[in-house]
């Protein structure tokens, strides 16, 4: 096990850098054809020339190579690894550090990911069971509807459609009524209250799971329906075990690999719906602040961002893989 984790940790050594080029490749022909964005800043109040010089020195677009359109700036690159290597993700466009703007959001876009989950596992892998030990009767056919119609609807439009129907419609009447308990109108809340941070993440959070809820209980359901016809089990069958036996501690175990599968994969597909559900519900966290880089073309910001957040995700998929050896024994990594 060991051995198999060092090689996954060196193995990430080459898909960073992978990531980092992409991306220094990206803002660099951006700054080469679009323009400087220091002067972009100002617009047409532009200060004198001395002030912009010295605002490119501070940070780093004062490399000849980008005035060279095509021009790759690997010393550039070189310099930004030695950078991010320190810790140090440099400063915004409006001098700011990235770090501390990092650190300040992403307490809050870690719990609503908390609360998606939360929600899209337990719920998710509850109905995926019922519908696999109930299959083609009603539960299973309404499982099946149910998830068809999350899946084919878009993360903008299911949060554009929670804020109308639920924030406005049920959250406004609680939080203005007498008789409903304030952490009650909280839970439908509409944006991000500081007073309640886990209560007011509760419906952007259940809006980010709900896709992914979707594809948990299909992937339940199919593999348990699949592994309910296994050998194994009808030889546990014949021993006499009861049927919460077999499926809790015999079937299931195995059902859930492919499930632990999409949820590895899933941490990264909640990072990018953050982005989403944080713009529709208001919310200040890494999401929204990806969004707002992008909109004023801050590239320290996106950079630091998407570095961070590919580590998480490389991390989390080497989690998955050794989860793999827990839920069946006879996987193993020497």
């Amino acid at each position: 096990m060991g051995r198999y984790v060092a090689r996954r940790l060196i193995q990430f050594i080459p898909v960073i850098l992978g990531t980092l080029f992409l991306l220094h490749i990206l803002t660099t022909v951006t700054i080469q054809v679009v323009g400087d964005p220091v002067r972009a800043l100002f617009g047409e109040n532009a200060p004198p020339a001395e002030i912009i010089q010295q605002l490119q020195v501070q940070y780093g677009l004062d490399d000849p190579c980008l005035q060279q359109t095509g021009n790759p700036c690997f010393g550039l690159f070189v310099d930004r690894l030695g950078q991010y290597m320190q810790g140090d993700f440099g400063t915004n466009y409006r001098g700011r550090s990235v770090s501390e703007l990092f650190l300040e959001r992403v307490g809050i876009t870690l719990r609503m990911q908390f609360i998606a989950l939360a929600f899209e596992i337990v719920v998710g892998i509850f109905i995926g069971v019922l519908a696999g030990l109930r299959k083609d009767k009603f539960i299973d056919n309404l499982v099946r509807i149910t998830t068809s119609v999350l899946i084919a609807v878009p993360v903008f439009v299911a949060g554009s459609l929670a804020v109308l129907f639920i924030g406005l419609k049920i959250g406004l009447p609680l939080r203005e009524s007498e008789w409903a308990p304030e952490w009650l109108g909280q839970m439908f809340q509409v944006g991000y209250n500081p007073e309640y941070p886990w209560l007011s993440l509760f419906l952007p959070g259940i809006v980010l799971g709900s896709f992914s809820l979707a594809a948990i209980a299909r992937l339940t359901r199919t593999s348990l329906i699949e592994n309910l016809r296994s050998d194994y089990v009808r030889t546990a069958r014949a021993k006499g075990l009861t049927t919460r036996r077999v499926v809790a501690i015999h079937t299931l175990r195995n059902s859930l690999i492919p499930v632990v599968t999409y949820i590895g994969i899933d941490l990264g597909l909640l990072l990018g719906g953050s982005l989403v559900t944080e713009g529709i519900f208001n919310v200040p966290g890494i999401g929204l602040l990806t969004f707002q880089a992008i909109q004023s073309n801050d590239t320290p910001v996106i950079l630091g961002v998407v570095t961070v957040l590919t580590i998480v995700f490389l991390i989390s998929s080497l989690l998955v893989d050794l989860l793999y050896a827990a839920l069946d024994p006879r996987i193993r990594y020497e």
